[in-house]
């Protein structure tokens, strides 16, 4: 069964900081991309592929617009989704007065769908396909939020919240009935259609050595799942985890003690990292969630990408709801960009998509299976509309360049500009 789409095309090959610009994308004006059974055939010009395919296929014709892979969101908290924009705190305090009491409603199943139905919603039509989401300490959120995105098709990783001490009675486990729940959904949803599990302590002062080190075992046990955890975020944090772990050398290394680094491990926020720190992530193949929206939120800091590119450490892009304050990817740009002009950094248009899309996938490990147009990859896609608004419409005819566009797109843009949101080639 082949589907066809026409329109103007960009995908990544490779990352715009380690190769020349030129070859790090694929960019055709007037392109197809040929779509099979859900996946990628094949990508090219129009002039081309046209006259190769029967006259009775339909083709969808995309104008005025641009084609792209989904946009993968690296780090974000479904059940955060209803205390967006609370006012006022900054990372520790704002956990106890908002985050914690919301996250207690998750014990009920049908509350977690609830959410779960609005929150990817929220997601597609910000025109993100893939995220790696983080639960409650519930069972019941995990089940909740995979069961929805199942039913949707969709391409995602969840997982229980791990936490046994500096957390509030109700959103406690232990080190055994975490490592237990855990086993459970792993068994229950990992590579069930296309969700994937990821093993979640919330970071290091709400978990115990001995969690640490069990969610190390059940990631000894199970090496295809994901580690998910927050690292060096807000000074006040770094520093009260120097006191809960003296014998540990920093924050990175209290997660590294316990096994905890490694292909699939996604740590969010990385905002005050050592050199040192950097290099251990880069050795490890571990990734940064970039999340600048939640960070600038927060006041918790300039998140330094260079760095992080020096030392070869896959980066994606976090919206981190609720500390983040959109859904939006297209926003999420916007706020990365000025978060690095705040540095006396520049971040282009082109490494800013790619690293929220192929860099993203990258830092997933799921490159070749979402993130770019190559043969046989999912085709979970988008549509961004030039003209959604009357000044973004206004702005691009201005526009003399590829680069030119993509950075309007960055600075404009919000889900007004998602015309389109593809899963498996079919349009949702």
């Amino acid at each position: 069964m082949l589907k066809v789409y026409r329109g103007e095309l960009l995908h990544f090959l490779a990352d715009p900081a380690k190769v020349e610009l030129e070859d790090s994308y694929q960019y055709i004006e007037d392109g197809l991309l040929i779509i099979k059974n859900g996946l990628i055939e094949q990508v090219g010009e129009a002039s081309e592929l046209l006259p190769t395919l029967d006259s009775n296929i339909d083709v969808v014709h995309y104008e005025n617009g641009l084609i792209m892979p989904g946009f993968i969101d690296t780090h974000v908290h479904y059940p955060q989704t209803e205390m967006i924009a609370s006012y006022g705190e900054q990372l520790l305090e704002w956990l106890e007065n908002y985050t914690f009491p919301f996250e207690r409603k998750f014990s009920d199943l049908e509350h977690g769908k609830k959410v779960a139905e609005f929150f990817l919603t929220q997601l597609l039509d910000a025109g993100t396909t893939t995220a790696l989401v983080f639960g409650t300490v519930h069972k019941e959120s995990v089940d909740a939020f995979f069961s929805v995105a199942q039913q949707k098709k969709l391409r995602m990783i969840c997982g229980k919240v791990l936490m046994d001490q500096n957390c509030p009675d109700y959103l406690s486990d232990t080190a055994q009935s975490g490592y237990d729940d855990s086993k459970a959904l792993i068994e229950k949803w990992h590579k069930k259609d296309r969700l994937q599990y990821a093993i979640t302590p919330r970071f290091a002062p709400t978990c115990s050595s001995e969690q640490l080190n069990k969610a190390g075992q059940l990631l000894a046990e199970n090496p295809s799942v994901y580690l998910h955890t927050h690292l060096s975020e807000n000074k006040d944090e770094i520093a009260w985890v120097n006191e809960l772990f003296p014998d540990s050398d920093g924050y990175l290394d209290v997660y590294d003690k316990s096994k905890l680094l490694g292909r699939r491990s996604v740590f969010a926020h990385g905002v005050h990292l050592h050199d040192s720190e950097c290099q251990r992530l880069g050795e490890t193949d571990s990734a940064i969630a970039f999340c600048p929206s939640s960070n600038l939120f927060l006041g918790s800091g300039l998140f330094n990408l260079q760095q992080a590119q020096k030392f070869d450490v896959n980066v994606g892009y976090g919206t981190d709801i609720g500390a983040g304050t959109t859904f939006s990817m297209l926003s999420t740009l916007n706020e990365g960009y000025k978060t690095q002009q705040l540095r006396s950094e520049k971040l282009s248009p082109f490494q800013s998509f790619y690293l929220a899309t192929l860099g993203g996938a990258i830092a997933l490990d799921l490159e070749g299976t979402i993130g770019n147009f190559s043969k046989g990859a999912e085709a979970d896609f988008i549509v961004l509309d030039y003209h959604a608004t009357p000044l973004m419409d206004r702005r691009m005819q201005h526009c003399t360049h590829l680069s030119e566009k993509l950075f309007i797109l960055s600075m404009l843009g919000d889900e007004r500009h998602v015309k389109a949101t593809h899963i498996m080639g079919e349009r949702i």
